[in-house]
């Protein structure tokens, strides 16, 4: 070995043992008659000391060293001067005196950026370009070191727990998860194409019909689909499950068992609790738990944050009692039309006039006509239109809204779509505003209010052929999955499946369902979008096989790990979040790719190019 040490194993118990450490010099210091290195490795940072006096020739030649070269020294490590002490390094109780040898191992031209945790403003595309330098900086290094611990800690919870690990295929078939796939060619079979998995979906549940009732891996999925800030482009990485003889609450306690525990060993966050539950065995706390309706309704999304509350709160019924005919004509129509109200505790004597114009010209630019508010004073509700309700209705909306003296509430009314979306993007604004007002976080980054999304629909109607197509899983199994298969045309709209997310703090971390695990009725379930037996046979014929020879009833599920490290490490961009990511056009600036290929290799894969120059 090179080294006998690490960076951070010195302490003052190694005081005045020779010593060899190597590294990077990360900081160069030249006082006068005495030059100070800290080298640096991937554990810490040692201040190294080379003074003329001990050795001139390691002196003179830590005189050439810059930043980011690699060096070698052996010395004698001794205590470091009381009014030198730096309690925020590891090493601080001790500092190396070079009496011995030093060594340059290799030189390293000026990095493009400053390498430092604190270096603000680097262009991310030249980041990117030299990731393995962007690597260097504690932040990103520490990253790694989190994903490390959190792929560990994931592979020993479930073995421990009888799940085995079984790596399903790269190149298969196409999944239906109906994003675009990638297309691998074959060179044995021309004109055949493999698939990159967008998940292990057909795998997973063929497990289940080989008696594995309990599967996970670490699975790598590719996706043909945009990037955004929470979504890295083409692939990312899920912590993927299935397991047999289960219903949809066993897989809850398995996931939420799993992400407390996790959360506990790597995070100081605290997560949000609803209620106890109990069962026969033991009491535990479940997550938040909402239908996709209830989420739809109250905060226009079905990944609501639940840090915090400013839900929209369905009051249509009391206006449509009130004598004012506008309101009351919208309200009455509860098929197309929405009342909603928004409230805010306790800030009715901090929002100006000035700031309530303001709000009205927010939702007005999301189609808004207005934005009507009403104020809960000492002697009772302040506003204009109480002429309109009853004392009785007043005292209804005083109640449902759980109003309290200086709340103030917001409400808007129109056609259903409209409402919800401008009323959900005010609460996001309203949320953001009292953030920045509020000496405590209204939006606790150290909180996670983790929410199950359940009942999910199982079809829906496209908005420009007016076709029923899949919602999204076609596997998933309809509640009343005998009774639900009978109906025809708009009526399968409300065909809720059992199918689940999981979110947090505005991320679905979380999808899939308990499967249909009955080949005759998932026949039916195709047929119903206009997708024939031969077809299901054709596009998965061996999950089509397989369920003949005895299926048991199984569940899974996939949870976005790159996501969840997002919120662990309050990090806003995916793309830190993997050691070499794809830049937001696709692109790997460092290896330069897409790239071109030859012809020859063009010629084996049976391809021919026909492009426009």
């Amino acid at each position: 070995m090179l080294r006998t040490h690490n960076n951070w194993e010195l302490t003052a118990k190694n005081i005045w043992e020779k010593v060899t450490l190597t590294g990077w010099v990360s900081n160069r210091r030249d006082h006068g008659w005495i030059i100070f290195i800290d080298l640096r490795d991937r554990y810490w940072l040692t201040q190294i000391v080379f003074d003329p006096e001990d050795n001139k020739e390691a002196w003179e030649l830590a005189d050439s060293f810059r930043s980011e070269y690699v060096i070698k020294v052996t010395w004698t490590v001794r205590a470091r001067p009381e009014w030198q002490a730096n309690p925020r390094m590891k090493t601080w109780e001790i500092e190396v005196i070079i009496n011995e040898n030093v060594e340059l191992l290799s030189k390293s031209k000026t990095p493009p950026f400053e390498i430092d945790e604190f270096a603000k403003d680097i262009n991310e595309e030249v980041r990117l370009k030299y990731r393995y330098l962007d690597l260097r900086r504690p932040k990103l290094l520490n990253y790694m070191k989190f994903r490390a611990k959190m792929t560990n800690f994931t592979r020993n919870w479930f073995a421990a727990r009888d799940f085995l690990d079984i790596q399903t295929p790269i190149l298969a078939n196409s999944s239906p998860e109906w994003a675009r796939d990638f297309l691998v060619p074959s060179r044995l079979h021309p004109g055949t194409f493999y698939a990159l998995p967008q998940a292990p979906q057909q795998f997973k549940q063929l497990l289940m019909v080989a008696w594995v009732d309990k599967y996970f891996q670490i699975a790598p999925c590719f996706r043909d689909e945009d990037p955004r800030a929470d979504r890295h482009a083409g692939d990312f990485y899920q912590i993927d499950c299935e397991m047999s003889f289960v219903e949809q609450d066993d897989i809850f306690k398995v996931v939420e068992d799993f992400l407390i525990d996790m959360t506990k060993e790597l995070s100081d966050k605290e997560i949000l609790k609803e209620t106890p539950w109990k069962d026969k065995i033991r009491e535990w706390w479940k997550f938040f738990k909402l239908t996709y309706e209830e989420a739809m309704e109250k905060y226009w999304t079905d990944k609501p944050d639940l840090r915090y509350d400013l839900s929209m709160i369905e009051v249509s019924d009391i206006f449509a009692r009130s004598t004012n005919e506008i309101f009351s004509s919208i309200a009455k129509d509860t098929k197309n039309n929405r009342v909603k109200a928004l409230k805010v505790e306790g800030w009715d004597n901090y929002f100006s006039k000035t700031q309530m114009k303001n709000f009205e010209k927010f939702v007005k630019q999301y189609g808004a006509g207005w934005l009507g508010y009403f104020q809960m004073k000492e002697d009772w509700l302040k506003w204009p239109l109480n002429k309109f309700f009853s004392e009785e209705d007043l005292q209804e909306l005083v109640d449902r809204i759980w109003l309290k003296t200086w709340d103030v509430v917001f409400f808007g009314a129109w056609e259903k779509k409209l409402v919800l979306n401008y009323m959900w993007k005010f609460r996001n604004h309203l949320a953001s505003i009292l953030d920045e007002k509020l000496e405590w976080k209204f939006i606790d980054k150290n909180k996670l209010a983790f929410c199950w999304i359940t009942d999910f629909p199982i079809f829906e109607k496209d908005e420009q052929t007016w076709k029923i197509d899949f919602e999204h899983n076609p596997f998933s199994m309809p509640a009343n999955w005998i009774k639900d298969l009978e109906k025809e045309g708009d009526d399968l709209l409300e065909v809720k499946g059992l199918q689940y997310d999981l979110a947090c703090n505005w991320y679905e971390i979380l999808s899939w369902a308990i499967r249909n695990h009955d080949i005759e009725s998932l026949v039916k379930a195709f047929e119903k979008v206009g997708r024939s037996e031969d077809e299901v046979k054709e596009k998965f014929g061996a999950m089509y096989e397989a369920f003949r020879y005895w299926v048991p009833p199984h569940g899974g599920f996939a949870i976005g790990m790159d996501r969840l490290m997002m919120i662990y490490l309050d990090e806003d961009n995916i793309r830190d979040i993997y050691a070499f990511p794809k830049s937001w056009k696709w692109m790997d600036l460092m290896m330069n790719s897409p790239a071109k290929v030859d012809e020859e290799q063009l010629r084996e894969l049976h391809i021919e190019l026909d492009l426009d120059e």
